[in-house]
């Protein structure tokens, strides 16, 4: 298991840098100058030539790809362009925010979207099974801004049961009760379409477990229906599902961009957000990057959950 841990982690290089080069091509290639849109339009063109020289943007675009990923290796991400302080900091400033609504927002899938999917495999068919389905379509469909925007209109404003967005309500004490009320409908609306596809996975990955030797042996030796479902299959049913979690990564920091501009949650995704409209490469590259070491190590660790779940399997 080591030895396959440290191959993973040694083929995370190249592909990291991969994508850095992809991202690094398109970011250039998109219209528009950070020092034109960060700098006051009353200015001289000398000075923004000046701006654009200090910056290093007359350069070829492979020496300041190669440039920046000398100063990433060294752990520098450099300077903000709009803010004028270290990507680090400012990374870091808001990552605890995104790291705790990913955190919740998988939480929430996995505790509702599991059960849902074992009671539709062994409802197969029934009337439950179809509500089940038709739920999760409907969680496919749904774009998580139209159903952050509903959210805010019904729970906060009409309802008053929820803050509008924020992380915290302004100038109070600190409070769990109020950290919670300020996560719910942001979490919620991050965890809806991953729910709605680990919901139809389980039920697709139950439905073959349900129909094998061990657990017609299971029934036969006298167990209740209940000890044959959860603890006899839900194990083996859940290894296919694990390669969800990893899938999941993606799409959450992808969806939390959305969700945290809707809710004003103050993360990484809205930074990403701002950051593009203010074409401030260094934060939008630092960024990416980050995303894209997430759902790296998200696989590595799906594929040692892997193990642990199915004693079959060795490395």
């Amino acid at each position: 298991m080591t030895s396959y841990i440290i191959r993973r982690l040694i083929m995370m290089i190249p592909i990291l840098i991969g994508i850095s080069i992809i991202s690094f091509a398109i970011m250039y290639a998109a219209p528009g100058k950070p020092a034109i849109m960060n700098l006051d339009p009353e200015i001289s063109p000398e000075v923004r030539e000046a701006q654009i020289e200090r910056l290093g943007l007359n350069d070829p675009i492979p020496v300041q790809y190669v440039r920046w990923l000398g100063n990433v290796a060294q752990g520098d991400f450099g300077t903000s362009y709009s803010r004028k302080m270290p990507v680090t900091e400012m990374i870091l400033e808001r990552l605890p925010n995104t790291l705790l609504l990913m955190a919740s927002s998988l939480f929430l899938a996995a505790i509702i979207a599991i059960p849902f999917g074992v009671i539709s495999a062994t409802r197969q068919y029934s009337l439950t099974d179809y509500g089940v389905t038709f739920g999760s379509f409907i969680g496919l469909a749904t774009p998580n801004f139209w159903l952050g925007i509903m959210l805010i209109m019904v729970f906060s404003v009409q309802l008053g049961w929820t803050p509008v967005g924020g992380v915290a309500t302004i100038g109070a004490d600190f409070s769990i009760i109020d950290r919670l009320k300020h996560l719910l409908l942001p979490a919620l609306v991050l965890a809806t379409a991953d729910m709605a596809g680990l919901t139809r996975y389980t039920r697709s990955s139950m439905l073959e477990v349900v129909n094998q030797d061990y657990i017609r042996t299971a029934r036969a030796k006298g167990f209740r229906e209940r000890r044959v479902i959860y603890k006899h299959g839900l194990r083996n049913g859940l290894i296919p599902v694990i390669t969800m979690f990893g899938l999941m990564l993606p799409t959450m920091i992808g969806g939390s961009a959305i969700v945290e501009s809707v809710f004003g949650w103050p993360g990484i995704g809205k930074l990403f957000i701002d950051a593009t409209f203010q074409r401030d490469y260094p934060v939008i590259m630092a960024i990416t990057m980050f995303g894209a070491l997430l759902t790296v190590i998200g696989n590595l660790i799906a594929d040692i959950l892997y193990a642990v779940l199915d004693p079959r399997i060795e490395y």
